[in-house]
């Protein structure tokens, strides 16, 4: 799931639609690694009853759904939008009979039936809460028994650039991303959290925990250009403030879709981030 994906109510300032781009692009370039980390989980048995926190467009469900072909997933986000393309996705791969979507703002109490779960995922959406506490305590009185709760937690946004691009400013990716850790440290305090000792005030044991670094390069697929123009679009509109007039005006060049060295361009590009996964029972 992307850093960009805003999961309650309070964070969509930057609409539906430019989002779910930034979404689908994010699963699509990721798909190997999210299935890794579904392959991964430690679970007594295979699951029958999924609930996706946060779902998003559907990367994480549609990875559960394919893990797990017996299961169904209920699949949670404040965004209408972004849950009516997931039911599209469903359809398009003849899985709609095994999903459920549920539009909430996990936010707000009491939290709607979301049934008796043996897996409860959620991926960089528990920072977005503004009472991750009690969404993690809600978590717990969700599961079956013996249930997993799995949190997956990405390392900031991931990074494109090469680290010597002669044609860029040197260091200009880093500053951009500082400018963004400075906002998000005040308006998303738990983002890149370590969630263990959370997990464990919340009533859980962590039963394993597992960081998997992401490094795919640019000739792996053609979407990455792509995703790297919307997230840097993104950092950018975020960052602006913070930054000088040649540091803007570099990024523009990198933004520009008619620029031969703009990123829909370049062969040089990779996708470079770390994603850390947390998996926890009630204890």
């Amino acid at each position: 799931m992307s850093e960009t994906h805003h999961h309650t109510s309070s964070h969509h300032e930057h609409g539906d639609a430019g989002q779910a781009e930034i979404l689908d692009l994010d699963a699509e370039v990721l798909a190997e690694h999210t299935a890794s980390l579904t392959a991964w989980l430690p679970l007594n048995g295979r699951p029958h009853q999924i609930v996706d926190l946060g779902s998003g467009t559907g990367a994480g469900t549609f990875a559960l759904l394919d893990r797990f072909p017996d299961a169904h997933v209920t699949a949670v986000d404040a965004s209408a939008g972004h849950l009516r393309l997931l039911r599209e996705k469903a359809c398009a791969r003849g899985v709609e009979g095994r999903v459920r979507t549920v539009q909430a703002d996990l936010d707000t109490d009491p939290w709607p039936d979301l049934g008796t779960p043996d897996l409860v995922w959620a991926s960089a959406s528990m920072h977005h809460m503004a009472d991750p506490d009690r969404a993690l305590r809600n978590v717990r009185e969700l599961l079956a028994p013996g249930g997993l709760f799995a949190v997956v937690e990405l390392a900031g946004f991931p990074r494109f650039l090469p680290a010597h691009a002669p044609e860029s400013r040197p260091g200009l990716e880093e500053r951009a991303h500082a400018a963004t850790d400075r906002f998000h440290s005040e308006h998303v305090p738990h983002r890149g959290a370590d969630w263990g000792p959370m997990l464990t005030a919340a009533g859980f044991t962590v039963d394993a925990e597992r960081t998997l670094t992401v490094d795919i390069p640019g000739e792996r697929s053609e979407a990455i250009g792509r995703y790297a123009h919307g997230s840097l679009q993104r950092i950018r509109s975020v960052a602006a403030a913070a930054l000088g007039p040649e540091d803007l005006a570099a990024l523009d060049e990198l933004l520009d879709t008619t620029s031969p060295n703009g990123l829909l361009h370049r062969k040089d590009l990779a996708v470079r981030t770390k994603r850390t996964v947390w998996a926890a029972r009630p204890a």
